[in-house]
């Protein structure tokens, strides 16, 4: 019953009739402007059931609370920048203690890659002898010490995580 008086006023304020006479069209843009500032109450019946459906959804949604599955967070990208034949000793202890934490990471060899062998001396700060070098979401930790360094100091898992 009240959604058709709603329907029925703001037929009688949006419609073109009665407009040629000042007084009535001032009345009627004013009561316009403000169901426009009232947040429009009045509206046709179809809008107002559109309303009335999506606010029972929304209180269906607030209500199972727990039923809504959240996103989880990506870790970051571990990268492993590494020369063949060159500190094979140290790039095993990077990979042991990276699947120690249970962090996935994606090994590069540089070897004949001048572009990208230049790019991780210069983000990382060190010769191309200092490889392998470990990087996390683009930012260099180092090699194997400053990797055991950021784990205990958790660092490492911050970066990577985002805890």
């Amino acid at each position: 019953m009240l959604d058709t008086v709603k329907d029925a006023l703001y037929r009688a304020i949006t419609t073109a009739r009665g407009d040629s006479f000042a007084p009535v069209r001032f009345q009627k843009d004013l009561a316009r402007r403000l169901n426009v500032a009232l947040g429009s109450p009045l509206a046709t019946l179809e809008e107002l059931h559109k309303r009335r459906d999506a606010l029972a959804r929304l209180e269906a949604l607030r209500g199972s609370k727990g039923a809504i599955p959240t996103a989880k967070a990506e870790p970051a990208p571990v990268m492993v920048y590494f020369e063949k034949d060159r500190n094979a000793r140290e790039l095993a202890h990077i990979e042991e203690a990276l699947g120690a934490k249970k962090i996935a990471f994606t090994k590069l060899d540089v070897t004949g890659d001048e572009a990208t062998l230049d790019f991780v001396m210069r983000e990382a700060k060190c010769e191309s002898d200092d490889l392998p070098v470990v990087f996390v979401a683009g930012t260099a930790f180092g090699g194997f010490r400053a990797l055991v360094e950021a784990d205990v100091s958790g660092a490492l898992e911050k970066a990577v995580f985002g805890a």
